[in-house]
């Protein structure tokens, strides 16, 4: 699954590659799938996917639909479904996530939450609030 050699099928055909050799700086903002087997600083988003090759250095702040991650990260992760952490991640920021998988020997220095908790709790709090409020009014 997280082979060097072997990218997910879904990268297969990925809009943008940035290539062990390449280093590139600045924000990016796109909709297809990004592979990464660089460096990069700066920021980069995406509505597709993100697969990060095992010698990819990057210092940003990446945001996808899906994310793959085999190499080093200095940033915030997040990942709107699902987050992959291969076993040779290293990771040093936030991670926030749908679903979340970790293989054994990778590196997380940050905070990792799952994306819609908060949400989820303000919202029945809300809601219970109207309750009450409707059962005072009602009174």
């Amino acid at each position: 699954m997280f082979s060097k050699s072997n990218k997910p099928e879904k990268f297969k055909e990925a809009e943008t590659i940035i290539g062990p050799s390449i280093k590139v700086k600045g924000n990016f903002q796109g909709q297809g799938d990004v592979v990464i087997e660089g460096q990069l600083n700066g920021s980069l988003k995406t509505a597709a996917n993100i697969f990060i090759g095992d010698q990819a250095k990057i210092s940003a702040n990446i945001e996808a639909q899906d994310i793959t991650v085999n190499g080093q990260i200095h940033g915030n992760v997040k990942a709107k479904s699902y987050l992959a952490l291969g076993a040779s991640a290293k990771i040093f920021g936030d991670l926030q996530y749908g679903e979340i998988s970790i293989e054994k020997g990778a590196i997380i220095n940050g905070q990792l939450s799952i994306i819609g908790e908060e949400g989820k709790k303000s919202e029945r709090l809300e809601r219970k609030e109207t309750t009450n409020k409707e059962e005072i009014t009602n009174k």
